[in-house]
Protein backbone atom coordinates (compact mmCIF):
# COMPACT_ATOMS: atom_id res chain seq x y z
CA UNK A 1 0.00 0.00 0.00
CA UNK A 2 0.85 3.67 -0.73
CA UNK A 3 0.48 6.48 1.22
CA UNK A 4 1.39 9.73 -0.10
CA UNK A 5 2.01 12.61 2.41
CA UNK A 6 1.15 15.80 0.29
CA UNK A 7 2.19 18.87 2.50
CA UNK A 8 3.98 17.48 5.39
CA UNK A 9 6.75 20.36 5.73
CA UNK A 10 4.91 22.43 8.10
CA UNK A 11 4.21 19.25 10.71
CA UNK A 12 7.28 17.73 9.65
CA UNK A 13 10.11 20.02 8.18
CA UNK A 14 12.53 17.54 9.00
CA UNK A 15 13.13 17.01 12.73
CA UNK A 16 10.37 14.06 13.08
CA UNK A 17 9.87 10.71 11.61
CA UNK A 18 6.82 9.58 9.29
CA UNK A 19 7.37 6.23 11.15
CA UNK A 20 3.90 5.98 12.52
CA UNK A 21 2.54 5.63 9.01
CA UNK A 22 4.99 3.39 7.74
CA UNK A 23 3.78 0.44 9.44
CA UNK A 24 1.44 0.11 7.10
CA UNK A 25 3.09 1.32 3.89
CA UNK A 26 5.21 3.12 1.81
CA UNK A 27 5.06 7.16 2.14
CA UNK A 28 5.77 9.41 0.09
CA UNK A 29 6.44 12.33 1.49
CA UNK A 30 6.35 16.08 -0.26
CA UNK A 31 7.26 19.34 1.36
CA UNK A 32 4.50 20.74 -0.75
CA UNK A 33 1.67 20.19 -3.53
CA UNK A 34 1.17 23.06 -5.70
CA UNK A 35 -2.38 22.82 -6.76
CA UNK A 36 -1.96 21.78 -10.32
CA UNK A 37 -0.86 18.72 -8.95
CA UNK A 38 -2.62 17.40 -6.32
CA UNK A 39 -5.25 15.20 -8.44
CA UNK A 40 -2.38 13.75 -9.89
CA UNK A 41 -0.66 12.94 -6.92
CA UNK A 42 -3.97 11.43 -5.64
CA UNK A 43 -4.41 9.25 -8.24
CA UNK A 44 -1.07 7.81 -8.17
CA UNK A 45 -1.39 6.74 -4.39
CA UNK A 46 -3.73 4.38 -2.08
CA UNK A 47 -4.04 7.09 1.05
CA UNK A 48 -3.52 10.45 1.13
CA UNK A 49 -1.94 12.39 4.47
CA UNK A 50 -2.55 16.03 4.20
CA UNK A 51 -2.19 19.44 6.28
CA UNK A 52 -3.84 22.34 4.52
CA UNK A 53 -4.16 21.31 0.90
CA UNK A 54 -7.37 22.21 -0.46
CA UNK A 55 -9.92 19.91 -1.62
CA UNK A 56 -12.76 21.54 -3.39
CA UNK A 57 -15.75 19.28 -4.77
CA UNK A 58 -14.20 20.36 -8.25
CA UNK A 59 -11.19 18.48 -7.00
CA UNK A 60 -12.64 15.81 -5.06
CA UNK A 61 -14.36 14.86 -8.17
CA UNK A 62 -11.46 13.96 -10.32
CA UNK A 63 -9.80 11.79 -7.63
CA UNK A 64 -10.82 8.24 -8.71
CA UNK A 65 -8.35 5.65 -6.40
CA UNK A 66 -8.14 6.97 -2.77
CA UNK A 67 -10.87 6.31 -0.62
CA UNK A 68 -9.20 8.06 2.29
CA UNK A 69 -7.81 11.53 3.06
CA UNK A 70 -6.63 11.63 6.71
CA UNK A 71 -5.30 15.21 7.45
CA UNK A 72 -2.80 16.14 9.94
CA UNK A 73 -4.74 18.67 11.62
CA UNK A 74 -7.95 19.92 13.84
CA UNK A 75 -9.70 22.06 11.23
CA UNK A 76 -10.78 20.13 8.05
CA UNK A 77 -12.49 23.51 6.92
CA UNK A 78 -9.76 22.88 3.90
CA UNK A 79 -12.41 20.19 2.40
CA UNK A 80 -15.64 19.78 1.13
CA UNK A 81 -16.67 17.50 3.65
CA UNK A 82 -19.87 17.20 1.79
CA UNK A 83 -19.17 16.22 -1.31
CA UNK A 84 -16.19 13.89 0.41
CA UNK A 85 -19.25 11.64 1.79
CA UNK A 86 -21.45 11.99 -1.47
CA UNK A 87 -18.01 10.54 -3.45
CA UNK A 88 -17.69 7.65 -0.93
CA UNK A 89 -14.23 9.19 0.41
CA UNK A 90 -13.27 9.01 4.19
CA UNK A 91 -11.90 12.20 5.62
CA UNK A 92 -10.62 12.18 9.30
CA UNK A 93 -9.23 15.04 11.24
CA UNK A 94 -7.25 15.45 14.72
CA UNK A 95 -9.95 16.86 17.05
CA UNK A 96 -7.02 17.45 19.72
CA UNK A 97 -3.53 16.95 20.40
CA UNK A 98 -2.16 20.63 21.34
CA UNK A 99 -4.00 21.11 24.29
CA UNK A 100 -1.09 21.88 26.49
CA UNK A 101 1.22 23.96 24.11
CA UNK A 102 -1.67 26.47 23.19
CA UNK A 103 -2.55 27.47 26.59
CA UNK A 104 1.39 27.83 27.00
CA UNK A 105 1.73 30.14 23.81
CA UNK A 106 -0.91 32.13 25.14
CA UNK A 107 0.62 32.62 28.45
CA UNK A 108 3.62 33.72 26.28
CA UNK A 109 1.53 36.32 25.15
CA UNK A 110 0.26 37.39 27.82
CA UNK A 111 3.94 37.40 30.13
CA UNK A 112 5.26 39.67 26.79
CA UNK A 113 2.47 41.91 27.60
CA UNK A 114 3.43 42.27 31.21
CA UNK A 115 7.00 41.98 31.05
CA UNK A 116 7.92 42.80 27.65
CA UNK A 117 10.93 40.79 27.61
CA UNK A 118 12.44 40.72 23.91
CA UNK A 119 11.88 44.56 24.15
CA UNK A 120 14.16 44.71 26.81
CA UNK A 121 16.79 41.89 25.79
CA UNK A 122 17.32 43.89 22.81
CA UNK A 123 18.22 47.06 24.58
CA UNK A 124 20.36 45.30 27.11
CA UNK A 125 22.43 44.41 23.80
CA UNK A 126 21.95 47.18 22.25
CA UNK A 127 24.30 49.15 25.25
CA UNK A 128 21.20 50.72 26.81
CA UNK A 129 21.93 48.73 30.43
CA UNK A 130 25.57 49.78 30.26
CA UNK A 131 24.83 53.24 29.09
CA UNK A 132 22.57 53.94 31.89
CA UNK A 133 24.64 53.29 34.53
CA UNK A 134 22.33 52.41 37.13
CA UNK A 135 21.50 48.63 38.66
CA UNK A 136 17.81 48.33 36.24
CA UNK A 137 16.08 50.28 33.61
CA UNK A 138 12.29 49.97 32.09
CA UNK A 139 11.47 51.14 28.92
CA UNK A 140 7.85 49.85 29.54
CA UNK A 141 5.43 49.71 32.03
CA UNK A 142 5.85 46.31 33.64
CA UNK A 143 2.53 44.60 35.53
CA UNK A 144 1.51 41.63 38.00
CA UNK A 145 -0.94 38.89 37.04
CA UNK A 146 -1.99 38.43 40.11
CA UNK A 147 -5.21 39.80 40.63
CA UNK A 148 -6.16 40.29 37.38
CA UNK A 149 -9.29 38.74 35.64
CA UNK A 150 -8.70 36.78 32.71
CA UNK A 151 -11.93 36.59 30.62
CA UNK A 152 -11.80 33.37 28.32
CA UNK A 153 -14.00 32.96 25.30
CA UNK A 154 -14.59 29.30 24.43
CA UNK A 155 -14.58 26.74 27.16
CA UNK A 156 -13.34 24.01 25.79
CA UNK A 157 -9.91 21.87 26.41
CA UNK A 158 -7.58 24.78 25.92
CA UNK A 159 -9.92 27.25 27.31
CA UNK A 160 -9.93 25.39 30.62
CA UNK A 161 -6.10 24.42 30.44
CA UNK A 162 -5.46 28.14 29.73
CA UNK A 163 -7.79 28.93 32.95
CA UNK A 164 -5.72 26.94 35.31
CA UNK A 165 -2.42 28.45 34.36
CA UNK A 166 -4.15 31.61 35.01
CA UNK A 167 -5.11 29.96 38.63
CA UNK A 168 -1.00 28.98 39.24
CA UNK A 169 -0.89 33.06 38.46
CA UNK A 170 -3.76 34.44 41.43
CA UNK A 171 -5.84 35.46 38.31
CA UNK A 172 -9.74 35.48 38.45
CA UNK A 173 -11.29 33.17 35.86
CA UNK A 174 -14.60 33.97 34.03
CA UNK A 175 -15.89 32.73 31.01
CA UNK A 176 -18.27 32.93 27.79
CA UNK A 177 -19.64 30.13 25.87
CA UNK A 178 -22.99 30.22 24.12
CA UNK A 179 -24.50 27.18 25.77
CA UNK A 180 -25.10 26.56 29.56
CA UNK A 181 -21.90 24.70 30.87
CA UNK A 182 -23.43 24.05 34.27
CA UNK A 183 -21.18 23.47 37.34
CA UNK A 184 -17.61 24.29 36.63
CA UNK A 185 -14.57 25.65 38.53
CA UNK A 186 -15.07 29.15 37.09
CA UNK A 187 -17.79 31.48 36.35
CA UNK A 188 -19.87 31.68 33.82
CA UNK A 189 -21.05 34.87 32.18
CA UNK A 190 -22.39 36.76 29.63
CA UNK A 191 -20.38 38.34 26.57
CA UNK A 192 -21.11 41.93 27.43
CA UNK A 193 -19.78 41.01 31.15
CA UNK A 194 -16.58 39.46 30.03
CA UNK A 195 -16.20 42.31 28.09
CA UNK A 196 -16.43 44.80 30.71
CA UNK A 197 -14.87 42.80 33.53
CA UNK A 198 -11.41 41.23 32.12
CA UNK A 199 -8.16 42.36 32.00
CA UNK A 200 -7.35 40.43 29.25
CA UNK A 201 -9.68 38.71 26.98
CA UNK A 202 -7.76 35.35 25.23
CA UNK A 203 -10.23 33.28 22.81
CA UNK A 204 -10.61 29.71 22.68
CA UNK A 205 -13.16 29.57 20.66
CA UNK A 206 -14.19 27.57 16.93
CA UNK A 207 -14.78 29.37 14.23
CA UNK A 208 -18.35 29.91 13.58
CA UNK A 209 -21.20 32.34 12.75
CA UNK A 210 -21.33 33.28 16.42
CA UNK A 211 -17.52 33.87 16.79
CA UNK A 212 -16.90 35.27 13.21
CA UNK A 213 -15.88 39.02 14.10
CA UNK A 214 -16.48 39.11 17.44
CA UNK A 215 -13.29 41.22 18.38
CA UNK A 216 -14.84 44.02 16.59
CA UNK A 217 -15.50 47.89 17.41
CA UNK A 218 -18.70 47.58 19.40
CA UNK A 219 -17.20 44.85 22.06
CA UNK A 220 -13.83 46.63 22.47
CA UNK A 221 -15.36 50.06 22.92
CA UNK A 222 -16.63 47.99 26.50
CA UNK A 223 -13.41 46.76 27.06
CA UNK A 224 -10.84 48.84 30.39
CA UNK A 225 -8.46 51.18 28.39
CA UNK A 226 -5.81 49.24 30.09
CA UNK A 227 -6.96 45.86 28.91
CA UNK A 228 -5.82 43.28 26.63
CA UNK A 229 -6.99 40.87 23.69
CA UNK A 230 -5.18 37.57 23.12
CA UNK A 231 -5.85 35.05 20.19
CA UNK A 232 -4.66 31.53 19.69
CA UNK A 233 -7.62 30.39 18.29
CA UNK A 234 -8.96 31.49 14.80
CA UNK A 235 -8.11 34.72 12.77
CA UNK A 236 -11.39 36.06 11.51
CA UNK A 237 -12.71 36.09 14.82
CA UNK A 238 -10.94 39.64 14.80
CA UNK A 239 -11.78 42.93 12.97
CA UNK A 240 -8.59 43.42 11.94
CA UNK A 241 -9.01 47.08 10.93
CA UNK A 242 -11.20 47.54 14.30
CA UNK A 243 -8.62 45.78 16.39
CA UNK A 244 -5.88 48.24 15.14
CA UNK A 245 -8.11 51.23 15.66
CA UNK A 246 -8.68 50.53 19.23
CA UNK A 247 -4.91 50.29 19.88
CA UNK A 248 -3.81 53.27 18.32
CA UNK A 249 -6.42 55.05 19.82
CA UNK A 250 -6.22 54.29 23.47
CA UNK A 251 -9.37 51.72 23.83
CA UNK A 252 -7.49 49.13 24.77
CA UNK A 253 -4.03 48.95 25.69
CA UNK A 254 -2.86 45.78 24.13
CA UNK A 255 -3.43 42.97 22.03
CA UNK A 256 -0.80 39.28 21.15
CA UNK A 257 -1.84 37.44 18.37
CA UNK A 258 -0.54 34.08 17.13
CA UNK A 259 -3.31 34.10 14.23
CA UNK A 260 -4.31 36.45 11.51
CA UNK A 261 -7.25 36.58 9.22
CA UNK A 262 -5.89 36.00 6.28
CA UNK A 263 -1.78 34.14 6.76
CA UNK A 264 0.36 35.39 6.58
CA UNK A 265 -0.76 38.65 6.75
CA UNK A 266 -0.96 41.02 3.68
CA UNK A 267 1.84 43.62 3.91
CA UNK A 268 -1.42 46.39 4.59
CA UNK A 269 -2.52 44.30 7.42
CA UNK A 270 -3.44 47.49 9.88
CA UNK A 271 -1.97 44.76 12.84
CA UNK A 272 1.45 45.33 11.86
CA UNK A 273 1.60 48.73 12.20
CA UNK A 274 -1.06 49.04 15.46
CA UNK A 275 0.69 50.21 18.91
CA UNK A 276 1.98 47.95 20.99
CA UNK A 277 0.32 44.52 19.15
CA UNK A 278 2.47 41.46 19.03
CA UNK A 279 2.29 38.78 16.35
CA UNK A 280 4.02 35.69 16.37
CA UNK A 281 3.43 33.40 12.88
CA UNK A 282 0.92 30.72 14.21
CA UNK A 283 3.24 28.99 16.25
CA UNK A 284 1.11 27.96 19.27
CA UNK A 285 0.47 24.60 17.75
CA UNK A 286 4.37 23.78 16.40
CA UNK A 287 5.96 22.50 19.89
CA UNK A 288 8.10 19.44 18.73
CA UNK A 289 5.95 16.88 21.22
CA UNK A 290 2.71 18.16 20.12
CA UNK A 291 3.53 17.97 16.04
CA UNK A 292 5.45 14.12 17.09
CA UNK A 293 1.68 13.39 18.67
CA UNK A 294 0.08 15.11 15.79
CA UNK A 295 1.59 12.70 13.71
CA UNK A 296 1.03 9.91 15.89
CA UNK A 297 -2.84 10.27 16.21
CA UNK A 298 -3.31 10.97 12.69
CA UNK A 299 -1.89 7.10 12.13
CA UNK A 300 -3.87 6.03 14.91
CA UNK A 301 -6.57 7.60 12.58
CA UNK A 302 -5.96 5.38 9.58
CA UNK A 303 -5.42 2.62 11.03
CA UNK A 304 -9.01 2.49 12.23
CA UNK A 305 -10.21 3.35 8.80
CA UNK A 306 -7.80 0.36 7.56
CA UNK A 307 -9.73 -1.99 10.68
CA UNK A 308 -13.23 -1.17 8.88
CA UNK A 309 -14.03 1.11 12.39
CA UNK A 310 -13.26 4.49 11.26
CA UNK A 311 -12.87 6.69 13.75
CA UNK A 312 -12.62 11.13 14.00
CA UNK A 313 -14.29 11.34 10.83
CA UNK A 314 -15.34 14.97 9.05
CA UNK A 315 -18.76 15.87 8.66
Amino acid sequence: MKITVLDGYTCNPGDLSWAPFEKFGQVEAFDYTKRADVVERCNNTDIVISNKTVFSREVLEQIKRPKYIGLISTGYNVVDVRAAEELGITVTFVPTYGTEAVAQHTFALILELANHVAVHSDAVHKGQWRDYRKFCFWNTPLFELKGKTLGIIGYGRIGKETAKIAEAFGMKVIFYSHRDMGAQPHEQVELDTLFYESDIVSLHCPLNDRTKGIINRENLAKMKPTAWVINTARGPSVVDGDLADALNNGVIAGAALDVCTKEPPEEDNPLLTAKNCIITPHIAWAAKETRERLIGLAADNLESYLSGNPINIAR
